[in-house]
C-alpha cells in the first residue's frame, strides 16, 4: 500500500492513496466513490504522517476508480489501423509518467522504431483480469496481503507468486 501527497497552487495539500477498493464485477457507481470507511482510514494515515496538522478537516473526498492493469503500468498500443493511440493502465502514476506515455504513443502512431518502442513494458500488453468470481478473490487476497505485508515488513507467499509472475507491484 502507498501514500501520495503534493502542494496544490493554492497551498493546500492533497493527499490520496493506500486503499484500493474493488467491487465486484468491476462494479461502478458514484454512489460508491463516497465510502466512509475508505475516507476515514485515509485521514487516520493524514495525521498519523502530519501530526502537527490535526485540527485540519477536509474540505474534498473521493474514492472512485483508477485505471490499472495486472502489471501495475502503462501499457501502449494503437486502434483503428493505427490511427488511434492509446495509453491505459497507469495505476494512479500516471502525472509524471503521461509525458513519456504521449511520446511512445506519437512513436506509434507515426511508425517509426525508436528506443521507447523497443521496450519490453512498450512491446508487451499485460494479462487481462480473470474473469469473476476469480478476479475479486485475487484482488481481495492481494489486498489483504499488501496490508499485512505493511504491518509484517514482509511479503507472504501470495505476494512472492505474483512478484514471480509479473504481476506485482515489486514486479
Amino acid at each position: 500500500m502507498f501514500h501520495y501527497y503534493r502542494l496544490t497552487e493554492d497551498n493546500r495539500i492533497m493527499f490520496g492513496g493506500y486503499d484500493a477498493v474493488y467491487h465486484y464485477g468491476s462494479r461502478i457507481d458514484p454512489a460508491l466513490e463516497q465510502a466512509g470507511t475508505t475516507h476515514n482510514t485515509l485521514a487516520k494515515h493524514f495525521f498519523e504522517t502530519f501530526p502537527q496538522l490535526e485540527d485540519v478537516r477536509f474540505s474534498h473526498k473521493w474514492a472512485g476508480v483508477i485505471d490499472t492493469c495486472t502489471r501495475f503500468a502503462a501499457f501502449w498500443g494503437t486502434a483503428y489501423d493505427g490511427r488511434v493511440g492509446y495509453a491505459l493502465g497507469y495505476t494512479g502514476l500516471g502525472v509524471g509518467a503521461t509525458r513519456f506515455g504521449a511520446e511512445v504513443m506519437l512513436d506509434q502512431l507515426a511508425g517509426v522504431d525508436t528506443e521507447r518502442t523497443r521496450l519490453r513494458m512498450v512491446r508487451e500488453k499485460p494479462l487481462p483480469f480473470p474473469p469473476e468470481p476469480a478476479r475479486y478473490a485475487g484482488i481481495t487476497m492481494t489486498r489483504w496481503s499488501l496490508k499485512n505485508a505493511d504491518q509484517a515488513g514482509r511479503r507472504n507467499l501470495w505476494l512472492r507468486s505474483l512478484d514471480k509472475l509479473g504481476l506485482g507491484f515489486d514486479s
